[in-house]
């Protein structure tokens, strides 16, 4: 998979930035923001917060899994 358009977040275990995002899965919150969960490959959570055209251009990119 093509790492360049994958979702990039802060993983708070390892301290890393930028750390590409595996099985990510775009949910939508209570105030209409839009949230990116999974984990770094190595089994640490991670989550980051996107805004809506960031969201679904990571689903049409077929990087994230809609869940919402």
């Amino acid at each position: 998979m093509d790492t360049s358009k994958m979702i990039k977040a802060y993983c708070l275990k390892t301290k890393e930035k930028n750390v590409p995002m595996h099985e990510a899965v775009i949910t939508k919150t209570a105030r209409g923001g839009y949230m990116a969960g999974g984990h770094d490959g190595k089994g640490n959570k991670m989550a980051a917060i996107l805004s809506e055209s960031k969201a679904l251009q990571a689903i049409e990119d077929g990087v994230a899994k809609k869940g919402f």
